[in-house]
């Protein structure tokens, strides 16, 4: 599939296998990989880097195989999901980012390029939240309110 806004190819990348089933070498249970979720998001982490501590650390290369639920739904339903959705805030603290590298270097254009195409990724998202009704149909997106949003 080609980039959104390069009309270049994508870069190549591992695949997850077709067959979803556990792996022999998983020692842990249902159970007990749903408690290390839950311990790691307490602790403060991302569900993608519950993911890839749970890879690394636990030797469990996939939640889902594993539990038959994905590490977001183990969040929700232990009701510890957080107001705005991962990848959401993470576009919103790159956007900051740059805008706090674009006001000390006005001149920059790829960065003002940059920033443009990241708050349009913003808006496609949050209407697509909005849909699913992960967001509140009157959330708006502001720079100077999602300063104080994400930290």
């Amino acid at each position: 599939m080609a980039r959104m806004y390069s009309r270049k190819k994508g870069k190549s990348g591992s695949k997850k296998p077709v067959e979803q089933k556990k792996q022999s070498w998983v020692v842990y249970s249902k159970e007990e990989v749903e408690k290390l979720v839950v311990k790691l998001s307490k602790e403060g982490k991302s569900q993608s880097t519950i993911g890839l501590i749970l890879r690394d650390r636990y030797g469990i290369p996939d939640v889902r195989t594993v539990t038959e639920q994905k590490i977001s739904q183990i969040l929700e339903s232990n009701k510890l999901t957080k107001n705005i959705p991962e990848d959401l805030a993470s576009l919103i603290r790159r956007e900051i980012q740059l805008s706090k590298h674009f006001e000390a270097n006005k001149k920059d254009q790829s960065a003002k390029r940059g920033m443009i195409l990241t708050e349009s990724k913003i808006k496609r998202l949050v209407k697509y939240y909005k849909v699913k009704n992960k967001l509140p149909q009157e959330w708006k997106y502001d720079r100077e309110k999602a300063k104080l949003l994400v930290n």
